[in-house]
């Protein structure tokens, strides 16, 4: 694992600003020390082979090199011409040895300090809006803005433009996310061709008059955002470099382009296939790992960690792969590897996203987190298809995974519990038949409990008992119409789902809030139904973060849109009481700045509402 100072421009601005951070992770995958290097470089054995480490850099391009030929053709990557689509930035602590109740329990659920709707308690996540007691900072088209909210209403209180190292900003910008650490905003945004981010670290010791201190541009795409204490992690996904191909054409036949575009694949350099700033690659050789199964996507995971006190001082490590499911739990990352595929994700960074079609087998790769280190420590595989990061979890030393279907599977899902026996990840037990025929649309973990929503033609809610992760077993079984897209536990005994009604025959007719009942894990039950019309969607499907809950005032805030027949978003406010569900709709927005309307909770009790030019208190 390498820690390194970046050469990279460094500019000041006296502006006001807000501020977005980026989560890095550094890999220990180390090779016999050398001669000189102390106790902090151990040697590791991979002793299940599922990833080795090269030998030398001759060696990490040979790699490369030759998976690339067997990938190579005619018209360039691929068998034929192909369309690219744009490819952007994917509760309680699951610490090993947490005390496990003796029946399963709703008990996880969190919004960040920095008032984001997170995955887990205690990982914060990057979002275009944070906020720190009275300071609420919002990204926006590349600007940084600062609200003091300790008033009766928001005062913008200063403005900074975030340019890429070069000072250009970034083209074609499609957003980019924010976190906040130590009196410091990291803000990554990712450049419209999705083939380069930038890292910028800001100082907010004056949030009236905030100070750019670091801005690096580095190639790859951000697809994911972390926070573990102090340290920020930022995995960055390189695909298949960008080549002068040659095509057919009317001199030009497809045996002699194809030769020629071989030869193209052998003339790379590492800096065609690692993450690069200024054309030098940011991590060493030694510190890339390569799966050794060859049907994997090729590219590269990289992840990099930075303290936002010392931004210049980057860990960073990388898996020879270019995956779109990194998941993070308090104490490990897990690294769900997927088949080639020739399309990419939206432009949201940790939105939900299912990476592609039904390959056999899913390789799992997990790490350990510790500090600014990440040390690889096991490595297994499922057979089915891990859709997304929801659709993992880790808690007391066990990894829960929910499986799809695929060629090498039954057509059924599965929640499936892996152990750690020295290197390898273990499958320790199951549960299978779930949903049979069925697409699974939403998974909710909890310290011993797993509720999976699948969907064709009517929603199976399902409870699963994870308090013996070697014996899981199905508690009970809900069937409804319609289905939920998220899950959201309302204390112990209530849970909220958003997603679409639909008729009997499985024709969706628009979104819904459906209230569940789950004090009784063997017979689950709907409580109640708020339906928002025709044609209407419920953002936390597809964008957790646009859901908050308010426990004081047993409150579900989210966003709902016609976003079917042309963009207008409404916030809807969902009073429970006595297990019903009132609501009131709050026209907010409109067109694509949809997308980005936040419901941020307030230190002072308030909530504000972050539409795309406003920011204000919401009338409760």
């Amino acid at each position: 694992m390498a820690r390194r100072a970046l050469r990279r421009a460094a500019t000041t601005f006296v502006a006001a600003g807000g501020l977005l951070a980026a989560g890095a992770v550094g890999y220990v995958l180390g090779q016999e020390p050398a001669p000189g290097d102390g106790p902090g470089s151990p040697p590791l054995a991979l002793a299940n082979a599922d990833l080795t480490t090269p030998s030398d850099c001759d060696a990490l391009l040979e790699s490369f090199v030759e998976r690339g030929l067997d990938l190579v053709g005619p018209w360039g990557w691929g068998g034929g011409p192909i369309m690219y689509e744009e490819q952007a930035g994917d509760a309680a602590s699951g610490a090993p040895g947490a005390a496990r109740s003796s029946e399963p329990t709703t008990s996880r659920a969190g919004t960040s300090g920095t008032g984001t709707n997170v995955q887990e308690a205690g990982v914060d996540e990057s979002d275009v809006v944070k906020v720190s007691g009275s300071l609420l900072l919002r990204l926006r088209d590349g600007v940084l803005v600062a609200y003091d909210v300790a008033g009766t209403e928001p005062v913008e209180i200063s403005s900074t433009p975030i340019d890429d190292a070069r000072g250009n900003g970034w083209p074609g910008d499609p957003g980019g996310e924010l976190v906040l650490v130590g009196g410091r905003a990291v803000v990554v945004g990712t450049s419209g061709d999705g083939l380069t981010s930038t890292i910028t670290t800001v100082d907010l010791s004056d949030p009236t008059s905030p100070s750019v201190v670091d801005a690096t541009t580095v190639r790859g795409r951000a697809s994911a955002v972390r926070v573990h204490g102090d340290v920020v992690r930022v995995v960055l996904q390189d695909g298949l470099p960008e080549l002068d191909f040659v095509q057919p054409d009317g001199t030009l036949g497809e045996v002699t382009a194809r030769l020629r575009n071989r030869a193209v694949v052998r003339g790379t350099t590492l800096a065609d296939w690692l993450p690069t700033v200024d054309g030098e690659p940011v991590v060493d050789c030694a510190d890339v790992a390569v799966p050794r199964d060859g049907d994997l996507a090729l590219g590269t995971t990289t992840v990099v960690a930075l303290d936002p006190s010392a931004p210049t001082d980057w860990t960073t490590t990388a898996v020879a792969t270019d995956t779109l499911v990194p998941y993070f739990s308090t104490d490990r990352f897990y690294l769900a590897a997927t088949a080639a595929t020739w399309w990419g994700g939206g432009d949201c960074m940790n939105c939900r996203f299912a990476p592609g079609g039904p390959g056999g087998t899913t390789p799992i790769f997990a790490f350990a987190l510790d500090g600014s280190t990440t040390t690889y420590v096991a490595s297994g595989e499922v057979e089915g298809t891990i859709a997304d990061r929801w659709s993992m979890d880790a808690v007391g030393g066990s990894l829960r995974v929910a499986v799809g279907p695929s060629s090498e599977t039954g057509d059924w899902n599965s929640v499936v519990t892996f152990r750690e026996d020295g290197s390898a990840l273990v499958e320790a037990g199951r549960v299978d038949d779930l949903g049979v025929g069925e697409q699974i649309q939403s998974v909710r973990w909890f310290d011993d409990l797993a509720i999976v929503v699948t969907f064709r033609q009517v929603d199976p809610l399902y409870a699963v008992d994870l308090t013996d992760p070697s014996a899981p077993r199905l508690l009970g079984v809900l069937k409804v119409p319609g289905f939920s897209d998220y899950l959201h536990p309302l204390g112990a005994h209530r849970l909220v789902g958003m997603g679409q009604d639909a008729s009997a025959r499985g024709v969706l007719r628009g979104a819904q809030a459906a209230l569940f009942d789950v004090t009784d894990l063997t017979r689950p039950r709907q409580l109640d139904v708020v339906r928002y019309g025709p044609r209407t969607v419920a953002g936390a499907g597809t964008d957790p973060r646009q859901f908050t809950w308010l426990p004081d005032r047993r409150m579900v805030l989210t966003v709902v849109s016609r976003g079917w027949t042309g963009t207008t978003g409404w916030v809807s406010v969902l009073s429970l009481d006595d297990g019903s569900m009132s609501n009131r709709m709050i026209e907010v927005e409109h067109g694509t700045d949809v997308a980005d309307v936040r419901l941020v909770p307030l230190a002072s009790g308030e909530v504000a509402v972050v539409t795309g030019e406003d920011v204000a208190f919401l009338d409760l």
